[in-house]
């Protein structure tokens, strides 16, 4: 095989091999699609280097044929005649790309298995293959193809909530030590005939390097063995230390949460669904029951992502906010509050969690806010965790009839009132169905639209939708499943809302929290929270709680139609409140087995747990782990020296003996010589045991002895008293400090681990003998020249 072919080979390989990381991030075929396709490069390469093309040829017909092969594979209608790719083909290929990172922005690992992720994942991993063929084969720097193997690898171990599994890291690493293997020989082989390495072969075959491929292969298994065995032995680190931003820097567990500004919406379920729910924050005042913290509001919808619509530059904060947008009375006359936040270091946010509308904010430098939605954001990048501050909110307690009265409102930006133009006809349909007893009032609509999602509609709540809140998991969520959280029911109304003309845009923050002493509410992280905001000419935005009683008992106390719907009985009486220590039950039956449902009080379930909960458990554990893992050489130690004393007599049984002597020799630190023969060994432990020793340890030194060195020996020599005898002499000579180190850390057990390597770097050599040997018989000999 010549050298170019074996690395393109090997190539081929370790891009294979890289790929398997990306099993926990995508789903279906992708994973043989891209091996195909790195087939084919590796394959075209290989015959274009045999045929003599130019080296700058080769990779520019190589992505012809990518190309190629994945228009035929995914964009085969684009293609004309059905075999060659057009603009129309590149304008899909882009299409599909943009949709594959939506999909991976709004979705938790692992993605669905659809086309156009498979599309994403396969056109990925083939075109690091073209390019680590370019750089391995091409330039002949295979070392720098290791670059691309650690990006392949450390994208998803960055992205993936948990982390990836430790030993994903050996697939990649053991391709790279192939391709660097790969390149040696081929470089190595064009230094001359062979000069050392397997004697029986042919005199003429390239040079085995065999000095270099043993110590290659030494260096290669420690490193392998260190990357797989390090993750698994060490405590793991926080998520924020890769790239999630999770990191707390405060006390507790070090785990937290994030809210981005890219996609709040996706974070907010990435938090609802980690079972680590720690403290959010904490705040006191505010009205009476607690208050609805908002982190931002989602106002565009393009029929794929809830998200922030564009927005102008920050304002700075004064002493006063601008007023809410859209309220016509007279503000002076508004009941406010004031509120006192403590936000946990575990909390990464740009956005502080605010009451709506507030007034005023002690935050002031490097902090703006958005007259729009009145979010309280940060200008330079930094987080709110760990910020403690006061702020002023207006009250605000709209009443159903003013707005019932509110009518013909204005649309108050150019996004919160568009549908997209993908919106099924049956959701369209579904809407006017729900709305229809509301005779045309939109305030009448917007509560039967949150009646039917908390009771008439048959819904139940649950976060194991992983699907999100673009239009295809909306239809389905709306039409067939009836099954989510917050996200899809507060979505889903909001669109409905938009569909009969009511601007609307979806709340993101969090529920008002659990009841302490002293007025202090505590806020944690399954506290998270999405609700849907409604326009009303004159008032503003409005919140409704489309979210049945499973997670929030108590809709707010304006949204009452003046005059009930007996097809679509409210659930929301005045008297149903959202604060903690209410006992109203609407009598809706909680699904069972879901660890974020919350209680009867319409926040999250809290236990403040005790001793063993908070942390205690933990501890034991990770003291029980290390003391077990102290204990393995002792184990290790104690079950050999058992398995050698219960072997019959005979020459295996004897051999094992000495073998315990020469070991407990070296748990006592004493200088037990490997060249010595028996007897020399009989005469060093005469010196080193008490007189009342002295003839067990020659009667077992002669005895092995004349095992290995008489062939009419008795077999059946049984050296078992013996060697009891000479091992309690050794032991009752040493120090006290020498036997418990003996116990604990025998030193014999780390010369067993040393032997270990050495075995297992000899069996690759004797595994590089056995192809050398096959080769030799299957290719034929070339004839001396």
């Amino acid at each position: 095989m010549t050298g170019h072919a074996r690395i393109s080979l090997a190539a081929w390989g370790a891009t294979v091999l890289g790929s398997l990381v990306l099993t926990p991030v995508f789903s279906g075929p992708f994973l043989f699609i891209s091996a195909f396709l790195c087939g084919a490069i590796t394959g075209v390469g290989v015959l274009l280097q045999n045929l003599r093309t130019p080296r700058i040829v080769v990779p520019f017909v190589q992505l012809l044929v990518l190309v190629e092969l994945i228009s035929l594979f995914f964009l085969r209608e684009t293609m004309k005649f059905g075999l060659v790719p057009v603009k129309a083909t590149a304008l899909e290929f882009n299409q599909q790309m943009v949709n594959a990172m939506d999909s991976i922005n709004r979705f938790s690992a692992p993605l669905p298995p659809d086309s156009h992720l498979t599309l994403f994942a396969a056109s990925v991993i083939a075109a690091t293959g073209l390019l680590i063929h370019v750089i391995a084969v091409q330039l002949r720097q295979a070392a720098w193809a290791g670059l691309l193997l650690l990006i392949m690898y450390t994208v998803p171990a960055a992205t993936v909530h948990g982390g990836l599994p430790a030993l994903l890291f050996v697939p990649p690493a053991l391709g790279y030590i192939v391709l660097l293997s790969a390149e040696g020989r081929s470089r190595l082989s064009r230094w001359g005939r062979r000069i050392s390495g397997v004697s029986h072969l042919d005199a003429a075959e390239p040079v085995e390097a065999s000095a270099l491929g043993q110590a290659g292969r030494r260096i290669g298994l420690t490193v392998v063995a260190l990357a797989a065995l390090l993750p698994a032995l060490l405590p793991t680190l926080p998520e924020g230390v890769i790239g999630n931003g999770l990191a707390g820097g405060g006390t507790g567990t070090g785990i937290g949460a994030s809210i981005s500004s890219t996609d709040p919406m996706l974070d907010m379920g990435k938090n609802l669904k980690r079972g680590d729910n720690v403290v959010a924050l904490t705040y006191k005042g505010g009205p009476a029951g607690g208050s609805y913290l908002r982190l931002t509001a989602l106002d565009f919808f393009d029929g794929d992502t809830w998200r922030i619509a564009p927005r102008q530059e920050g304002r700075k904060i004064g002493d006063e906010l601008t007023p809410p947008p859209g309220y016509g009375g007279d503000l002076s006359k508004v009941p406010q509050s004031k509120m006192e936040i403590d936000v946990s270091r575990s909390f990464r946010s740009q956005f502080a969690p605010v009451p709506y509308p507030v007034r005023s904010i002690s935050l002031k430098r490097d902090w703006r806010y958005d007259a729009g939605s009145l979010d309280v954001v940060s200008s330079n990048g930094q987080v709110v965790g760990g910020k403690k501050y006061d702020l002023t909110t207006y009250d605000l307690q709209p009443t159903s009839q003013q707005l019932h009265d509110a009518t013909g409102a204005a649309e108050p930006d150019r996004y919160t009132s568009r549908v997209p133009r993908e919106t099924p006809q049956s959701i369209r349909e579904l809407t006017l169905d729900v709305t229809n007893g509301a005779k045309g009032n939109q305030f009448e609509a917007a509560v039967l639209l949150q009646n039917w999602f908390r009771s008439g509609g048959g819904f139940s709540y649950s976060t194991e939708n992983a699907r999100g809140s673009g239009m295809r998991a909306l239809r389905e969520f709306l039409l067939q499943n009836k099954t989510g959280y917050c996200e899809q029911f507060a979505t889903g109304m909001a669109l409905m809302a938009r569909i009969i003309g009511i601007p609307s845009r979806v709340g993101i923050g969090f529920l008002p929290g659990q009841a302490g002493e002293d007025g202090e509410y505590t806020v944690r992280m399954h506290d998270m929270h999405a609700w849907p905001e409604l326009y009303f000419d004159g008032i503003g935005w409005v919140r409704f709680e489309p979210t049945p009683a499973a997670r929030v008992a108590g809709t707010p106390n304006w949204t009452v139609a003046t005059t009930p719907d007996p097809s679509s009985p409210s659930t929301a009486p005045t008297t149903a409140p959202t604060a903690p220590g209410a006992t109203e039950n609407p009598g809706i039956e909680r699904p069972n087995g879901d660890r974020n449902l919350p209680d009867d009080t319409g926040v999250a379930v809290v236990d403040s747990g005790n001793w063993f909960t908070n942390g205690g458990g933990r501890t034991i554990a990770i003291v029980a782990g290390a003391i077990l893992l102290l204990c393995i050489p002792w184990l290790i130690r104690s079950l050999t020296r058992r398995r050698r004393f219960a072997r019959p007599p005979g020459r295996l049984g004897a051999e094992g003996l000495w073998a315990e002597i020469r070991d407990t020799a070296r748990d006592l630190s004493l200088d037990w010589s490997d060249i010595a023969t028996p007897r020399q060994a009989g005469e060093w432990l005469v010196n080193q045991l008490p007189a009342d020793a002295h003839p067990q340890a020659l009667r077992l030194a002669r005895g092995i002895e004349a095992l290995r060195y008489a062939g009419d020996t008795e077999l059946s020599l049984d050296l078992r008293a013996e060697a009891s005898a000479v091992r309690q002499a050794l032991w009752s000579q040493a120090s006290q400090f020498r036997r418990w180190r003996a116990r604990l850390l025998p030193p014999s057990w780390r010369w067993y681990l040393n032997r270990g390597s050495t075995e297992a770097s000899d069996l690759l050599d004797e595994f590089d003998l056995l192809l050398a040997r096959l080769r030799s018989l299957v290719l034929r000999r070339r004839p001396a020249s």
